[in-house]
This record gives C-alpha cells, structure tokens and sequence, in this order.
C-alpha cells in the first residue's frame, strides 16, 4: 500500500467524480489509474490486514448509505470474528429521490471496486458481491469493468442483481437473498456482521463508502481529512432536486451547508415551501434552516432532521406538503415486506389518516388517531422501514403544521389537488426472489 497525491484533475472537494459526471461515461481502467494512479494492495489474507483497518478508522470515515457508522470500526469487528468473512457492497439505493449510486457506479465503476479490494483486503474476505437492483444499468457497466481488471489475488468478485423493492436494500434483506431466501429484511440478531452470507462474518458497505477507502487506501488519512468537517471529515455525494435550476448529484465538503448546496444545483426556481433532506427516510425542515444547516449527522440531528443517504429536495411554493407527504406515504405502506405488524397494520393506516388529512379532511379527531399511530409503530418491525416512514410523517406534521390547521378549519387547500412532485418508485414487483 502507498500513499502519494491526488492527480491535479481532482480538485478538494471533487474526489470521487473528478470531473467524470459531465462525460456521462464510464471511465476506462486506464483513465482511472491516470487520475487516481495504482492501488498496492497485497493478497488477501485471512484475519485481514489491521494496518489497513487503523487507517480507514484513523481517517475517520463513515458509511454513506445513510446510517452514518464509523466504517473502520465495522471493518475491525467483522475481521476480528475469527472465520472467513464476506463482503457486499450495497448499490441498491431504494430511495427514488437518490441517484448519487447510480452515478458514481456508471461513471466510476473502478474506483468502487477497488473499494471493494480494500474491504476485502481488511477483512480478509476471500469473497465479494456488488449487488445492484435487478434490471439496473450499473450490472452491465460493472461487468465490464471486472473484465478490464486482472483477477485480484485470493478475491473473487461478483456483480449480483436483487428485486427491485424499497426494503430489498436493507441489509439483513440482501444477506437473505444471498443465502437462497427472499429479499425481505429480517428480524436481528444475528447481524450481518455475526452471521451473514454463508453464516459467514459479513461487511456491508454502500458503494460511495468503499469508493472513499479507496482514496484512503492512496493517499492517506490525513489528506482524507484535510476536506469537510472536523468531526465527519472528507466529501459526500448529495442529489439535489426539486425547484433547483440544475438538478443532480454534486460533489461537497461535508458541512457545506444546504444553501451551498442548492446553489451548487444553479440554485432554487422559486423561494421553496420547505426542505427534504436525506429523502423518504429522511425529514422536512423549514426552508428559511438553510443558510446554516449543515450536512452533516450531528448538524442535521440537532435541527430535528437526518442526513440519511444524501438527498436535499426544494419543495417548490406551490406544492401542498401535506399532500405531497401522502402521496409518498401510500407509497411506503405499499413498499412493506408484508410480515410484521408496524408494516402491514401500521404503515397503512398511517396512509389512511394522512390522505384523510390532505384530501378529505374532517375533524382533529384523525390527526389525534395519527399521532398515536406514530408513537406506536417506530421499534417493533423487522427493520428499519416503518420508523424511517414515522420521521417522514411526523416531521411533515410539524413543518407543515399551519398547513394541517387550514386544512382542518377551511378544507383542503386548491395545491391538494395538483400532480404530485415527488418521485415513487415503480409499483411493487410480485417477486421478492
């Protein structure tokens, strides 16, 4: 493993996409070690490579698929498991506000796999998966990379298509699939980091995350932290959509602040109604937070939100929040797994009494139902679906509160009744196999 400097094409804040996006083209093996130069990495051994583990940790990575761990820690507990151990990285992204995957698998898609070099490399994994949704054009540019790159010593890698589902891009649902079940997440313990793919210790990383220990990997912790905030160092992906002029995914320090943001996407059309960060799993905030909110989890938690997987969405003035909320909120009750309680019981009903609330509202009798119903389902499923579904809603309710009093007092409002602006995923397949 060296450590060397960044080629000068990749400017501080632009690491991962270094110019690439405005090809729209995958880069080809010799492209990518011209910007980014080699990756020496030894053979895979079995029990990893601590050394390695100590500088992804030192640099003070975390995951970027939205929970935010510490990525050298979950690397230090899957390779001190004392068996042989797996690695998966995730590129799923559910999320249909999300493209940042999408675009850093089609333009970058070598840099990710030495991501994946380095993962395995750390855990000592002798086995690797690339999962993607069935169908995505990220399998086929995926395998054509692999076929640029001579094998890696003592690592097999595979690019593996899943069901399209919401839930499917969990991590305890792609460990199910793997082992022959069906992509539906599943109650936990064990981990995935227990007992994963095979029963094997498994590490599960979002393709942006290992995309960045690959950087770490060249050129060092300290230069991974000498961007973004002190305590969440280096850059991040964020989609940005909605009334911005330019919507896309963007390259940012961590810490950049929303307004920053919005104005990296040619900034709003219109003075937006409200925000959304970190998408469906995410949290509306009120638009005027903006100019000093950060992107990051200790800055967005204060503010009542959640990075999740790096979304930032301007509601335009003209939109209905509530309505809007219920409009996504059919969608994620739709979305469940069918097989707990909060999801097939609660999410519908949460459904229910929203869309009474934005379409055909009558008494504060439901909003007194929909409150409970949101203290009641956040904790009790298999996985994290129904809490993440019960933030969306209750941050709605507080951010479009005077929204919700006009509804009650004078009927829905004449933006109710408009097409809806945020995206929803394709209707749930039949399949889960």
């Amino acid at each position: 493993m060296t450590v060397g400097s960044l080629r000068p094409e990749a400017t501080p804040t632009h690491r991962l996409l270094a110019g690439l996006a405005e090809t729209g083209r995958p880069a080809a093996l010799s492209d990518h070690l011209g910007r980014y130069g080699p990756l020496r990495l030894g053979p895979v051994r079995e029990g990893g490579d601590p050394v390695l583990v100590a500088l992804i940790d030192a640099a003070g990575l975390l995951g970027h698929g939205g929970a935010g761990f510490p990525a050298g820690r979950k690397m230090r507990t899957v390779a001190s498991a004392g068996r042989a151990t797996v690695v998966v990285a995730n590129g799923m992204e559910g999320e249909p506000t999300a493209a940042k995957d999408a675009l850093l698998l089609g333009v970058a898609p070598h840099l990710v796999l030495d991501g994946v070099q380095v993962a395995a490399r750390a855990v000592g994994a002798a086995r690797a998966h690339v999962a993607v949704h069935r169908g995505s054009p990220s399998a086929a540019v995926l395998r054509a990379a692999l076929e640029e790159r001579l094998p890696s010593e003592g690592l097999s890698i595979s690019v593996d298509e899943l069901p399209h589902h919401y839930v499917s891009s969990e991590e305890s649902a792609l460990v199910h699939w793997f082992n022959g079940g069906m992509g539906k997440p599943l109650f936990v313990p064990p981990r995935p980091f227990d007992s994963g793919v095979a029963g094997r210790p498994t590490l599960i990383n979002n393709v942006e995350t290992l995309a960045h220990a690959a950087l770490i990997a060249r050129y060092g912790a300290d230069w991974f932290r000498a961007v973004g905030d002190r305590d969440e160092p280096g850059t991040m992906l964020v989609t940005v959509s909605g009334a911005v002029n330019r919507p896309g995914v963007v390259e940012v320090a961590t810490g950049t602040t929303v307004s920053d943001v919005l104005r990296l996407a040619g900034g709003p059309t219109l003075p937006p109604a409200a925000l959304l960060v970190g998408g469906y799993f995410g949290s509306w905030l009120p638009a005027d937070l903006a100019p000093t909110l950060p992107l990051t989890q200790v800055g967005l938690r204060a503010a009542g939100g959640a990075l999740g997987a790096g979304i930032v969405l301007a509601l335009p003035p003209s939109a209905c929040g509530l309505a809007e909320t219920s409009h996504v909120m059919n969608y994620l009750a739709e979305q469940n797994a069918g097989q707990c309680g909060p999801c097939v019981n609660g999410l519908p009903a949460i459904a229910g009494a929203l869309h009474e609330l934005a379409h055909e509202p009558r008494a504060s009798t439901g909003l007194a139902d929909l409150d409970r119903w949101l203290n009641i389902v956040p904790g009790r499923g298999a996985c994290r679906h129904p809490d993440g579904a019960v933030r969306f809603v209750a941050s709605a309710l507080r951010v479009f509160a005077h929204d919700v009093e006009r509804h009650l007092t004078s009927g829905p409002c004449e933006a109710a009744s408009r097409p809806p602006n945020l995206p929803v995923g394709a209707p749930r397949s039949t399949s889960w196999r």
